[in-house]
């Protein structure tokens, strides 16, 4: 059965996951008694919720070449799902990252923390989006998700700004931008007039060390495009591996103000008429799908 969200909000509110190829599901949104293949899970989630967050494209950049999706496996996922179902994609890590990572296998030592030639590029962009087309109405929010930059990498906010400032103006029209920062320190009114100006969608990020999403939205209630995304995505993900087993089919750690905090912030964009998509993690409290209920709950008693 469709899980609903309340019907006063139900035209600007999508709840998903954070990805779906989860067998511990079985019994929430999986059948107990069927061995799935691959392209069985997404079609079995699409009976239950109508938006998934898709994170295994964000891992693009690798030392001698790019990964981008496989237009193959992009026409099976717009194909396994109803037309009204909506798809939010993380970008490209190989857009997002200045710098390779540090860690790196010895083969490629060379390429530890060399400068990312890639990085806001939007030709590649351009590719990205071109892999994407068979999701056609189906593609939601593309975030683009930014690592914390200290000041080797990103010598300032400022030049952050106009760095993506530059980025998103050259960018394809016709699509939804968000951008989840990872810097506690860019959060400032500049930021949100920043993404204010360029139509760009804020991804709140509950989890890591970054502040609550409740203390952002009392302080800035950023309302900086027609979209927005909430990301529940908890914190140390080997503690929460260790605590479930990873087993995902239950609450092991509840967040209760991270859900309340979360509720909030969908009625306020609700009723400025901003698109909400709230996007569940299972390193949240243990179970995405078991979260969701709990967050429906929390929806439902204050409309």
């Amino acid at each position: 059965m469709k899980i609903r969200v309340p019907r006063s909000l139900e035209r600007n509110v999508r709840i998903g996951t954070c990805s779906w190829k989860y067998d511990s599901w079985k019994g929430l949104y999986y059948d107990k008694g069927k061995n799935y293949r691959a392209d069985d899970y997404l079609p079995a989630y699409a009976r239950f919720l109508d938006s998934v967050e898709v994170d295994q494209w964000f891992w693009s950049l690798f030392p001698g070449g790019l990964k981008l999706p496989e237009t193959r496996t992009v026409k099976t996922y717009a194909a396994s799902v109803p037309d009204d179902f909506v798809f939010t994609v993380k970008a490209p890590n190989s857009l997002t990252l200045t710098h390779y990572y540090s860690r790196q296998p010895k083969r490629h030592a060379e390429y530890a923390g060399k400068p990312n030639e890639h990085f806001l590029d939007v030709e590649l962009l351009e590719r990205f989006l071109d892999r994407l087309a068979p999701l056609e109405k189906k593609l939601g929010p593309i975030m683009f998700q930014f690592e914390y930059l200290n000041r080797k990498k990103m010598p300032s906010k400022e030049m952050f700004f106009d760095r993506v400032g530059e980025f998103i103006a050259a960018a394809p029209r016709g699509f939804e931008y968000a951008i989840e920062s990872r810097n506690p320190n860019y959060y400032s009114p500049a930021f949100f007039d920043f993404l204010g100006k360029h139509n760009i969608g804020f991804v709140y990020i509950e989890g890591y060390y970054m502040p609550p999403i409740g203390e952002v939205f009392e302080e800035y209630q950023p309302a900086t495009a027609d979209h927005c995304v909430i990301r529940l995505h908890g914190g140390d993900r080997l503690e929460m591996e260790q605590a479930t087993g990873e087993v995902w089919n239950r609450v092991v750690e509840p967040k209760p103000e991270g859900l309340a905090a979360a509720a909030r912030i969908t009625r306020f964009n609700s009723q400025r008429g901003i698109r909400t998509f709230v996007n569940v993690n299972n390193h949240y409290e243990g179970s995405a799908p078991v979260t969701i209920e709990r967050f429906l709950q929390v929806l439902e008693e204050k409309v």
